[in-house]
């Protein structure tokens, strides 16, 4: 695989690491981040929730605010509908806990993914409202694109507040509050990139804020940052970019969920072999926990984990949490499944084509996106994966690869869906059995037409060049400084020339253990993922593509190696 190395203008690195008493190493980072200036450098580094914007600035904000503080006035009726995955649960419980304390008892559902499918639809509103008819109606993580169903709640004089991170292709709801920073703000305001559960806390702040300032009694006895560990854990799952707010916001959160005083959250990380009072880091919502509370929506639904996460009796907790732990090896044990048989599939059937477009109707409608997100990365090149619902209707979901734009394609390409939407690196369909072929042929006619040199070349991003004894203790700590890493953050990638790796063993049948004894830290350990089969040779002079982090294990914490690639030196 080609290694793709930055330009370092060294002078400005220079500058930089002497402005701010920082190594040339971590102002090399810097400056590729685009942080040109010693006091962006600073911000970056040493912000806090104290650098968090006026959440009034929002567009709606206001209104929003005084919607729902017209019903606790009045002590009137709330009923908040959210969606099935991470961001819209921790969207619908951190509302719920928020308006209970001011004396609110607000009813919560959530779409069946099966069923109902995203959203908001006029079934789904039926059977969770029945003969309800609240003061309030507040759809968090969905409802920009509802016109429709905007409008029945309206017709029934049911007022309605939408909080949503979602851009719209379609007529944007009426008479209705609308917070959504896609539709009415600045593309480079600070709140841009927040996802609802962040929107939600937004909310919260602003709510907050006016009734301190009239010197209400109950906004003075909450403390906002109890909620910082829900909204870590949604913004990160919904892999929305890491920096500005949502950095902060997810950098405060990880503390929060360090000290786990949510008993269901306390339940779920037991569930996930993750110990109390451990350093956590997004690797751990994104691959433990976010993976368990997303188990119940792909599967059945996702009110056990609203139900887990508003639990405050340890018994419960502990019980729903290993339910939520079952789901998810079942979860997992349906996508590998499918995985191999989808594989198989692109081996025998699809090879040549620029673009996968598989399907089964056998294949959980669930777990198709896991399973595209996969082929995606084995094959590098798009997949969409088509399953059947409960209902017997065909769904799929595509992901994509850097330099292709699903939206783009499937604008030119979709003609035979019956619905499809999404963003360029994911997108969600509904399609005819019989189409399919017809669908396929087009989307792969649509790739070449965009894609005249080919698939673009797969390649590891370089970030720096490091001798093996600047990978040190105190080079890890510092690196720490950048955290948490995530979306549009990414995780530096260091090239390391080496006289060689030594305890060269297996992991399993699949991965790989070694060290590195020329590393400035004494004996680093490192790991290679997946790697048995086309092992690095013992004793030779390599060049490593690294990345360089902690690994926790039973309390303890150590320096360790990610190995990606290697190439003879």
């Amino acid at each position: 695989m080609r290694w793709q190395f930055p330009s370092i203008d060294t002078a400005r690195v220079q500058a930089l690491a002497a402005a701010n008493g920082i190594s040339p190493e971590l102002a090399a980072l810097l400056c590729q981040r685009g942080f040109a200036s010693p006091a962006e450098a600073a911000a970056f580094l040493d912000s806090s929730l104290r650098d968090l914007g006026d959440p009034l600035e929002l567009t709606g904000m206001a209104a929003a605010v005084g919607r729902v503080r017209e019903v606790v006035q009045r002590r009137g009726s709330v009923f908040i509908f959210g969606d099935y995955d991470v961001d819209g649960v921790t969207s619908t419980v951190l509302l719920t806990e928020f308006l209970q304390h001011f004396g609110l008892h607000p009813e919560h559902a959530i779409p069946n993914r099966l069923t109902e499918g995203y959203g908001l639809s006029v079934a789904a509103l039926e059977r969770a409202l029945g003969d309800q008819k609240p003061d309030l109606f507040i759809a968090v993580d969905c409802g920009t694109s509802s016109a429709e169903e905007v409008a029945w709640l309206r017709e029934r004089n049911i007022h309605v507040l939408v909080l949503d991170h979602h851009t719209s292709k379609e007529a944007l709801p009426q008479d209705c509050v609308l917070v959504n920073p896609h539709v009415h703000d600045p593309a480079a305001a600070p709140f841009a990139d927040l996802c609802t559960v962040g929107l939600v806390f937004k909310f919260c702040h602003a709510f907050l804020k006016i009734h301190r300032q009239e010197n209400v009694p109950a906004a003075f006895d909450l403390d906002l940052r109890a909620f910082l560990d829900l909204v870590a854990l949604g913004t990160v799952a919904d892999l929305v970019p890491l920096h500005g707010e949502n950095r902060l916001l997810v950098r405060a959160g990880l503390k929060r969920l360090r000290e786990c005083r949510r008993p269901g959250l306390c339940a779920l990380m037991e569930a996930a072999d993750l110990n109390l009072g451990e350093t956590l880091g997004t690797f751990d919502i994104g691959f433990r926990l976010g993976p368990r509370i997303n188990a119940s929506g792909r599967l059945e639904d996702a009110r056990l984990p609203i139900q887990l996460l508003l639990g405050t009796e340890w018994a419960f907790c502990r019980k729903a949490a290993r339910e939520l732990d079952d789901m998810n090896r079942r979860r997992q044990a349906i996508e590998r499944a499918i995985a191999e048989t989808a594989e198989s599939m692109v081996a025998n059937d699809f090879a040549g084509d620029l673009g996968l477009v598989l399907y089964d109707g056998e294949w959980h409608a669930g777990v198709v996106g896991i399973v595209a997100s996969r082929l995606a990365r084995a094959f590098h090149r798009p997949a969409i994966v088509v399953g059947r619902d409960q209902e017997g209707s065909l769904k799929g979901s595509g992901r994509s690869i850097e330099g292709v734009n699903l939206v783009e394609i499937l604008q030119s390409s979709g003609k035979s869906l019956q619905q499809w939407g999404g963003h360029p690196m994911a997108v969600g369909l509904s399609i005819e059995e019989e189409a399919i072929p017809a669908f396929r042929n087009d989307f792969n006619r649509a790739l070449a037409r965009h894609l005249v040199d080919g698939l673009p070349e797969k390649y590891i991003p370089i970030d720096l060049r490091l001798k093996p004894k600047a990978l040190s203790l105190a080079f890890l700590e510092e690196l720490g400084r950048m955290e948490p890493f995530g979306q549009a953050n990414p995780e530096p990638v260091f090239a390391v020339e080496t006289a060689g790796l030594t305890d060269l063993r297996p992991i399993g049948r699949k991965h790989l253990r070694f060290v590195l004894p020329d590393a400035g830290f004494p004996g680093l350990e490192g790991v290679a993922w997946n790697a048995a089969a086309h092992p690095p040779p013992k004793g030779t002079p390599l060049r490593l593509a690294v990345r360089l982090g902690w690994n926790s294990w039973r309390g303890q914490r150590t320096p360790r190696l990610t190995l990606l690639d290697w190439k003879q030196a």
